[in-house]
């Protein structure tokens, strides 16, 4: 304990008599530094050339202090023009893909105007409004309907490729079953080789192809139209190419775009035959009062047979 008081008595005076030196030292060459006089001159300028070359180690954290605070306003600057540079991009893709839609969109309404049909197909484009998205029926909603005279039954295309079929039509809407949906059984050709087969729905992108002639004459990549057998569709219309799936089975690769189905094409196929009556499917209409060269003799008209009916059975 008296040991540490003594040296406590000795420390506390002598920092005392060290900062009364250091001050008096600092204001002497303050002083002197003050002093206007020429040997005065010449002796500060002996002082700072034999001093500050020696000082270099001094000055170095200064100096590296400020250029580091240089670079640290520089880095700032830098990463302000990054986050407008970053702005710019998401403005500019954002364009970009505006710019792309409008052109992808502008492509499927030249290829709407382009395609060449039969000439006694006339057709009306329409908005696809919306998807069922259900993966137990595919079809599409557009805006055009009875009032735009629709029928049921008529075939869709989307400018490059046939796409399905009106089931069900509204005032102002229709109902287009896609070509993908499983009720779908779509009579074609498949060429070069004119094998006649049926393009079937199974609910996925490609459907089946059954019904083949001779399957040993269709190859991956051969043409597949609609055949017009049994006034479904016209004959003509891309339907899309042959594929075969892991299993060997071959499906439809379908020219239509299904992905980006935005504007769909209703042929107006007005010179399609239309089933009222489902004898008709086997055999035509016999007219009252001829005879069917393959059938027994019509009966004739009885007494109580309407003047019209008699007037067109005399004719």
């Amino acid at each position: 304990m008296a040991q540490n008081r003594s040296s406590d008595d000795y420390t506390g005076p002598l920092k005392r008599l060290l900062l009364v030196i250091l001050a008096l030292a600092l204001l002497g060459l303050f002083l002197l530094w003050r002093i206007d006089s020429p040997r005065v001159e010449r002796f500060r300028a002996h002082v700072v050339d034999r001093v500050v070359p020696g000082m270099d180690w001094a000055m170095a954290p200064v100096t590296g202090a400020v250029n580091l605070l240089r670079d640290f306003q520089s880095y700032q600057r830098i990463s302000d023009q990054n986050q407008e540079l970053r702005r710019e991009l998401r403005q500019m893709t954002a364009w970009k893909e505006a710019a792309l839609q409008l052109e992808q969109e502008n492509a499927r309404l030249r290829d709407l105007n382009n395609v060449q049909l039969d000439p006694r197909l006339t057709y009306i484009t329409g908005v696809v409004l919306a998807d069922s998205g259900s993966p137990f029926r595919q079809s599409v909603l557009i805006n055009v309907g009875g009032r735009d005279g629709i029928v049921d039954g008529w075939a869709t295309m989307d400018g490059i490729g046939l796409v399905g079929r009106i089931s069900g039509v509204g005032p102002n809407t229709s109902r287009v079953i896609l070509l993908t949906d499983s009720t779908s059984r779509i009579p074609a050709i498949i060429q070069p080789s004119g094998q006649r087969a049926l393009v079937v729905g199974d609910n996925s992108a490609a459907p089946h192809i059954d019904f083949i002639e001779d399957p040993d004459l269709v190859r991956p990549g051969d043409r597949i139209v609609t055949s017009g057998d049994g006034d479904v569709f016209p004959a003509g219309l891309l339907v899309g190419q042959v594929a075969l799936d892991p299993g060997g089975r071959a499906r439809a690769r379908l020219a239509a775009d299904y992905e980006r189905l935005e504007f769909l094409r209703v042929l107006r196929d007005h010179g399609a035959r239309r089933v009222r009556a489902p004898a008709s499917l086997i055999l035509p209409e016999v007219p009252p009062g001829t005879r069917d060269p393959q059938g027994p003799p019509a009966p004739e008209p009885s007494a109580g047979t309407a003047p019209e009916t008699a007037e067109r059975t005399d004719g």
